[in-house]
């Protein structure tokens, strides 16, 4: 037996590495969709780019044989539901990566409510408590097609899922910095004034 073959990079790199608002978008998908690390954002970044790279190629064929490309290019992105009605390729054009991690299975999971969070949602894929057909999915990343999304159940007994609690933990100093505002904040008691003592000058003799 050969060494294994090497799979190919299916996501390319930025050309500029550090820019403000590229990484703080990326950083807000990362925790909406709860993204392992930015390799997934980048490879749904460069499948939605491909389809648009296409349309955009399409736009230069025959009006005959674009009709056929074009209807096979818009059925593909309908059948894993990106788009829905009728679409054009102007739809196509406009595609965001946001829209095929809309299809990923572990965003679907937590929008059926199968979880009660992204992450957790993530944790029952992997965990092999997610089933689509009554067949076991394991990959996060799934795409799901418009017609398996009816399909999707729990892999066995159905998960009890407990209602999420949301506490606040607020640090001793936090609260000491608290109490020390509040301290200051009070108005000063008013205090009865007190009549001036009155002191006593005894004026000498002349000559003392």
């Amino acid at each position: 037996m050969g060494d294994p073959k090497k799979r190919s990079k299916n996501y390319s790199k930025p050309r500029k590495s550090f820019q403000k608002e590229r990484i703080a978008k990326e950083k807000e998908a990362r925790k909406l969709y709860g993204l392992k690390n930015q390799r997934e954002y980048l490879q749904a970044e460069s499948a939605v780019r491909g389809k648009r790279t296409n349309a955009r190629k399409l736009l230069a064929l025959g009006l005959e044989l674009r009709i056929i490309r074009e209807k096979e290019l818009i059925d593909s992105l309908k059948r894993i539901g990106i788009l829905r009605g009728t679409p054009t390729l102007d739809d196509v054009l406009t595609l965001t990566p946001e829209a095929l991690l809309e299809r990923r299975l572990q965003t679907i999971v937590w929008r059926k409510g199968l979880a009660n969070t992204v992450k957790q949602a993530r944790q029952f894929i992997t965990h092999g408590h997610i089933a689509i057909d009554t067949k076991r999915v394991t990959v996060p990343s799934y795409v799901v097609t418009a017609e398996d999304e009816t399909k999707m159940t729990y892999y066995g007994p159905e998960m009890v899922l407990q209602e999420k609690k949301i506490k606040t933990k607020v640090s001793q100093e936090k609260k000491n910095q608290m109490k020390d505002d509040f301290e200051e904040a009070k108005p000063a008691e008013k205090s009865e004034a007190k009549p001036a003592e009155k002191k006593e000058v005894k004026i000498g003799a002349k000559g003392e």
